[in-house]
């Protein structure tokens, strides 16, 4: 069989969770699962938190459905809200929780009449510019649903466009909008998103939503000691299929960017862009071989990458290769490092690891 797998850690996540919640201890934290939980596997990985968890949040029902499917129990709120008013019967038949971030979604809401009122979050533009009412007008559709028998359990929710950044003038611009509003509503709030949970406590409400930090990935431009305590879950991990002796000056790969500058030991790699690795890792990219850095010489091609190993003797066919993650001997490479090198975020590449790469689960509860 292809050696190329992901390896999926869900003591790692479990620890990551229980990380989040050490964070903000006066906040209830949701478990961020969307997009396949970002390509871990959303089934698997609720499985795994549920006993600790009080929410899990998706992006649409679709996601939500996927999890009632697998077993999965507890509340699920639905980030993006409904797409269409029929979905309203699916959200009262499964007991999801909703965000509502538009006119059209309250009218559809307050005409429909649940078996039980649905607990929903209403989403503020505190500066993000996405989705939800204006600080202005938030007031007025507010009173409109805290006194409909369709709604219970009403929280104020908004997102934050900086909280990743060390500067924090526009994070506190947001925050003080929020805070002004709560006040003036008595409404509870739901904002924190992975970086706010790590780094900005003032942004600790009612409900927090950790997201990429349960996967591993360090969200903030300047890691902090909480970031440095988060254990990365998923480990994608190959073996070297071939060898190749090049001399000085002969190329390696597609349009032959890389170039022998000596006498160089090449190993090719089973792992592509087909299965999800990124065709813009540069030269130099890092990969571990045997636990040892090596870096990554041409480009990326769909099945295959080719690795520098001159320096690396016992490289060998069947040697294990990392791409991003733990290895089997404890060496880590972190997948925000790999990412800087592919110009671009952990999210992009956790979530674009492809179906053909199988997912293998580890710890208490695989």
């Amino acid at each position: 069989m292809r050696p190329l797998e992901a390896h999926i850690d869900l003591d790692a996540l479990r620890h990551n969770y229980q990380l989040a919640c050490r964070c903000a201890p006066q906040s209830r934290s949701v478990a961020v699962i969307k997009a396949d939980a970002y390509g871990h596997g959303a089934v698997e990985c609720a499985r795994a938190l549920e006993a600790d968890v009080p929410a899990f949040a998706v992006a649409c029902i679709e996601e939500a459905i996927q999890l009632r499917e697998g077993g999965i129990q507890k509340p699920i709120i639905l980030l993006e809200g409904i797409f269409n008013a029929d979905e309203l019967s699916l959200v009262d038949l499964h007991g999801f929780w909703i965000s509502i971030h538009s006119e059209w979604q309250v009218a559809a809401l307050l005409a429909f009449s649940p078996r039980q009122p649905i607990p929903v979050w209403l989403k503020v533009d505190s500066g993000m510019h996405r989705l939800g009412f204006s600080p202005e007008d938030a007031p007025a559709v507010w009173q409109r649903l805290v006194s409909a028998p369709q709604v219970t359990a009403l929280h104020l929710m908004s997102h934050f466009a900086t909280a990743d950044a060390r500067e924090g003038s526009y994070f506190n611009q947001q925050m003080a909008r929020l805070k002004s509003l709560a006040k003036r509503l008595d409404a509870p709030l739901c904002l924190a998103n992975s970086p706010a949970t790590l780094a900005w406590p003032a942004a600790h409400g009612d409900w927090n939503r950790p997201g990429i930090m349960l996967y591993g990935s360090d969200p903030l431009e300047v890691a902090n000691e909480t970031t440095q305590q988060l254990r990365p879950v998923m480990s994608l991990r190959s073996e070297i299929i071939a060898l190749r002796e090049l001399e000085v000056g002969e190329p390696v790969g597609y349009g032959g960017r890389w170039r022998a500058k000596r006498r160089s030991r090449i190993a090719v790699v089973a792992a592509g862009y087909g299965d999800g690795y990124d065709r813009h890792a540069v030269d130099g990219t890092p990969v571990l071989v045997n636990g040892k850095r090596c870096q990554i010489a041409g480009k990326v091609s769909m099945d295959m990458l080719t690795v520098d190993v001159t320096d690396l003797p016992d490289a060998a066919i069947g040697s294990e290769v990392v791409l991003w993650g733990g290895s089997s001997d404890g060496s880590v490479l972190p997948i925000d490092e790999v990412a800087r090198y592919c110009d671009t975020i952990s999210y992009t590449l956790l979530t674009g690891v492809l179906p053909r790469v199988p997912r293998r689960y580890h710890g208490a509860l695989a």
